[in-house]
């Protein structure tokens, strides 16, 4: 920004003439050097392997798979948990079997001791402990009353382990939620220890009413200086539905003590899945989603580096340490093995649930496959029981020569406007993320591109909304459907996302139905809890829409827009963060507001909401950019506002309105790059199908040589390759008018080298974005201009058309943007 202000003022002279944000504890002072997880090894334990044992799974059938009890044994049905010995063989820990405590009485809760060789893949089974109450410790009815009386997965749901230094287990479970102590050969040693205050659905001593939903109990524990650490998997009745609570246990006494601290998950609907303690004395947290495959968002382990210093009842600060749905794999471990086997590998299950790091400072990952429900890797197929270990290498990426801005995220292969599209994004490589902001009846900013939401939501699906379908004038149009602002956050959460345009986009049309609304302070966490492929911080672009609509009803955006930066730290200069607006007012007032940078949007005809009587042709002639340079930093350009078309699509010569942009200070920024022939000039096109790809590096190229600075494009995987291959000075004067050109079927144009098992790079875009008020139609635009390869410069006549009106006393710009 400042340099922007230096440039201005240089041109200047030689023209002379719904919920509050907790603050968080232990952030860290400086963030380490950036490094990526790389794939170091894999074994596997085939779905189909039974251990001695009973038969089992009399009550269990998988439509997905095919695949019904009973068994002529114990599966194996992945780990929840695992214990190292230090000498390469592990203890690990099935849950309850078959993933309900109706199914699962036939089912022996064990330890497995398990030798891995992640060089051939093959892991040796070498035993089991049963655990077992022959004692008769346990004062409730058991599924196995005499005998041993062997415990089943009707009794406990056993998730997650620690070993003392005598041999015996502690075991987190979930019905309680209880903490069991076993010894070396898994019998009761104690009673169950319950959880003060909390108990679940299935508890066996439930007495009143339950508080923790059910299989919400201690998914997750670490063990450190002495104590034990068991999570809860999801939040209490009352809590924050983001919120996770950390306890400690004193495995001497047998009690907990008072000390608890919360962990934030990203999305609502995430758990804690695993936690241990690294060589360096900071708890790693695995949090998972309850997506697998190309579904998948969130697969993430998190570091919490001020756990040691936080105090009790602090909201821990957490930090990427890695996401195991991008996971280098230039050895091409796995390889062929079915989804996400490629480079980049991606560890995409439902239920990822161990992670430990090893003595060496790698880390063991492995599944619960949920057999037989799972079929991640290959459709139709139970999943295999898949341990990997990763180890953390330098980043290599190289900066993107131009930012790239994934429009409403990686909206051309997701749902737009949601934490997948954004993750998608972030995986491609894109510099930032793009949230529209818009309001709710309780004043919460929600992610959504309008106000309007039946084209992104299944909210006209949904009768017991049909009451809330009403008719608007929105920015001077009538408008008829459903609106954000007539929903309380809480109803909008009930909605999950649609693709807006299915039959051009049928392929992100397969994700409909399964993502949330998110909230801007949502985004913003999950863009801090995020790294760019360079390792930097991801950058956050919202924009602000219908401003003045909103004030008009009382829910005035702006402010709430600086409440949410501020608590999450992103109020300075220095943060990445650049507010859009279409209009102009409410950038006047932000610049008074925020030290972060401002974008003016142009759009391809019309003017501003909040002074109609203006026209964006006014706003891009020198004196207007002067004028935008005192308030912003940056102009976002419709792309025929920079480069028009001529009547046949074709593009024309660039218009003066970059360089003018440069001279003012801004840096200019160009919207919206796609890659369906919908949207592309005619010479970029690769048949008449409006659905299908074509040639978009060309025309990214095309205006990168023409001076554009970001590109924002719904494809941002592609982009990146675009800008990463233009020349220095930019494409030749002259774009083919060949449609073979086009790289849309190469491989080659995706960062993945095999995209048919890469989880991050759809081998071609499958359709076509939505136009709107604001978005470029893609459609050629008649009047003046000169081909590209000619000279001259001339504005889109009939796309910018309307008549120069100065700005009145009431309209006046004002101010210097701050440096």
């Amino acid at each position: 920004m400042i340099r922007r202000l230096a440039l201005a003022a240089a041109a200047a002279a030689l023209a002379a003439g719904t919920a509050v944000v907790p603050q968080f504890a232990g952030r860290a002072a400086a963030a380490p050097e950036p490094t990526q997880p790389a794939l170091t090894g894999r074994a596997t334990i085939g779905s189909d392997y039974l251990a001695e044992g009973p038969r089992s799974g009399a009550e269990v059938s998988s439509d997905d798979t095919g695949v019904s009890g009973p068994f002529d044994g114990q599966p194996i049905p992945g780990f929840s948990a695992i214990v190292d010995n230090g000498d390469g063989t592990f203890w690990g820990m099935p849950d309850n079997g078959f993933g309900a405590k109706d199914n699962s009485a036939d089912f022996l809760l064990r330890l497995y001791l398990i030798r891995p060789d992640f060089t051939t893949g093959e892991t040796e089974i070498i035993r089991f402990i049963t655990l077992s109450d022959p004692d008769r410790v346990l004062d409730f009815e058991i599924t196995n009353p005499d005998g041993e009386r062997a415990l089943t997965g009707a009794d406990f749901d056993i998730e997650s382990v620690q070993r003392q230094g005598d041999g015996s287990f502690w075991i987190g479970e979930e019905f309680g939620p209880f903490l069991l102590h076993v010894d070396a050969d898994g019998k009761v040693l104690q009673d169950p220890v319950p959880l003060p205050g909390v108990a679940s659905p299935q508890n066996p001593l439930l007495d009143g009413e339950p508080n923790l939903p059910q299989s919400g109990g201690f998914e997750a524990m670490f063990a450190r200086g002495g104590f034990l650490y068991p999570i809860l998997e999801k939040a209490t009745t009352g809590q924050d539905s983001r919120s996770r609570t950390i306890f400690e246990f004193d495995p001497t006494s047998g009690e907990y003590t008072d000390n608890t601290w919360t962990y934030r998950t990203d999305r609502a609907d995430d758990f804690v899945a695993d936690a241990y303690v690294g060589a360096d004395g900071i708890p790693v947290i695995l949090e998972r989603d309850n997506f697998d495959g190309a579904a998948a968002v969130v697969k993430r382990l998190y570091a919490l580096p001020g756990f040691a210093s936080a105090a009790a009842d602090d909201t821990l600060s957490k930090e990427l340490r890695f996401d195991l749905l991008k996971i280098d794999n230039p050895d091409k471990i796995g390889a062929g093995d079915g989804w996400g086997t490629g480079d980049p590998f991606a560890f995409g299950f439902v239920s990822v649930e161990v992670a430990i790091e090893l003595s060496d400072g790698q880390v063991l990952i492995a599944n619960d496959n949920n057999f037989p429900f799972d079929d991640a890797r290959r459709p139709g197929r139970p999943d295999d029981v898949e341990l990997i270990t990763i180890a953390a290498e330098p980043v290599t990426a190289q900066a993107n020569p131009n930012k790239v801005i994934a429009h409403r995220g990686a909206s051309g292969y997701r749902p737009e406007h949601t934490l997948a599209a954004y993750e998608l994004a972030i995986q491609q490589c894109a510099d930032a993320i793009e949230p529209d902001l818009v309001s709710t009846a309780d004043g919460v900013l929600v992610d959504r591109h309008e106000n309007e939401i039946s084209g992104t939501t299944d909210v006209a699906d949904r009768p017991e909304f049909a009451d809330r379908k009403a008719t608007k004038t929105i920015d001077g149009a009538e408008v008829t459907g459903w609106f954000t602002e007539d929903f309380t956050l809480a109803e909008l959460r009930t909605l999950r996302a649609k693709e807006r345009l299915p039959e051009l986009r049928p392929g992100s049309a397969e994700f409909d139905g399964l993502y949330e609304v998110p909230t801007f302070d949502e985004v913003i966490e999950f863009a801090q809890n995020s790294r760019t492929c360079t390792g930097k911080p991801v950058e956050i672009v919202p924009e602000i829409k219908h401003g003045s609509y909103f004030d008009s009803i009382g829910l005035s955006q702006e402010e709430k827009v600086v409440e949410d930066l501020t608590e999450h730290g992103l109020a300075d200069a220095a943060d990445l963060v650049t507010i859009q607006s279409f209009e102009v007012g409410n950038l006047v007032e932000l610049n008074g507001l925020v030290d972060v940078e401002l974008a003016q949007l142009i759009n391809c005809s019309g003017a501003p909401a909040d002074q109609p009587e203006r026209p964006y042709t006014e706003l891009v002639t020198p004196e207007g950019l002067a004028e935008i340079a005192g308030y912003a930093d940056q102009i976002g350009l419709c792309k025929d506002v920079m480069i028009p078309r001529d009547e046949a699509g074709r593009l024309l010569s660039p218009s003066p309105v970059i360089a003018d942009a440069e001279a003012a200070g801004l840096e200019t920024v160009g919207w919206t790059f796609r890659a369906e022939n919908q949207f592309l000039p005619a010479q970029f096109r690769s048949s008449d199908n409006p659905a299908e790809a074509g040639d978009l590096a060309g025309e990214i190229c095309a205006f990168v040589g023409a001076g554009l600075d970001v590109v924002f494009s719904d494809q941002p995987d592609l982009a990146v390759a675009a800008v990463g291959d233009c020349a220095p000075d930019g494409p030749s004067a002259s774009p083919s008018d060949d449609p073979s050109a086009s790289p849309s079927d190469d491989p080659s144009t995706s960062p993945s080298d095999d995209p048919s098992t890469s989880p991050t790079s759809p081998a071609s875009p499958t359709g076509a974005a939505t136009t709107g008020p604001s978005e470029d139609p893609g459609a050629p635009a008649p009047g003046g201009g000169q081909p590209l390869a000619d000279t001259g410069a001339l504005l889109p006549v009939g796309v910018l058309a309307g008549a120069v009106v100065a700005l009145g006393a009431g309209a006046a710009l004002i101010g210097r943007r701050r440096g």
